[in-house]
């Protein structure tokens, strides 16, 4: 129904965004709600899919078009549902992901949660093969890091992360099994932190 929304980022929380659009807020989920931390007062375009079911109409939020497309791609899976996707596109790791498809790595794809072998399978099985145009599109838009600095403080930041890790499925022992290696570090914002922490799970 809907292919993006242009409006202000109004509120960022571990489990949803809200972009106001003419003066409505729409919430949208997203595979990382912080990484519009940055954009919150300012104007964007979100690229939006709508799921319509009989208690819940739910948008669901990307920055880049090819991310919106693959998130598409994994909820045509059998088994694998909008939450599941989002879990998956958290970790930033698309090329990853596609390598393991287009290779048939089942064992890389089950570190996901929500993903075990019959559905790493199935992945597959639906998408080997499929998803170069999106491969080609991710291969030009790599993310870099900024400058990390040494600390023992937990800051917000970080806190802000664990929840989020929390809200994508993660278990709370192996969030606490990465908490001690990221409290050594002092990324600048949430999104670098739940970067790292993705990475290390």
């Amino acid at each position: 129904m809907y292919e993006y929304l242009k409006g202000k980022i109004k509120e960022v929380t571990p489990y949803y965004v809200i972009v106001e659009v003419a003066g409505i807020g729409f919430k949208f989920l997203a595979p990382n709600p912080y990484s519009f931390s940055e954009q919150i007062g300012k104007s964007i375009k979100v690229y939006v899919h709508q799921v319509i079911r009989e208690d819940a109409h739910t948008l669901y939020g990307f920055k880049a078009k090819m991310e919106k497309a693959l998130f598409l791609k994994l909820i045509s899976v059998s088994g694998i549902g909008p939450k599941s996707a989002l879990a998956i596109l958290a970790s930033k790791d698309y090329a990853g992901i596609i390598k393991a498809i287009n290779q048939s790595d089942a064992n890389y794809l089950t570190k996901f949660p929500g993903v075990g072998k019959k559905t790493a399978s199935q992945m597959i099985l639906d998408l080997k093969g499929k998803l170069e145009e999106i491969a080609q599109n991710f291969a030009l838009n790599v993310d870099a890091y900024s400058n990390v600095v040494k600390t023992s403080k937990i800051s917000k930041e970080l806190i802000e992360a664990l929840e989020a890790l929390a809200a994508l499925g993660y278990a709370n022992k192996d969030i606490k099994k990465i908490e001690k290696g990221l409290v050594k570090t002092a990324y600048k914002t949430t999104d670098q932190y739940l970067r790292q922490a993705l990475r290390m799970l």
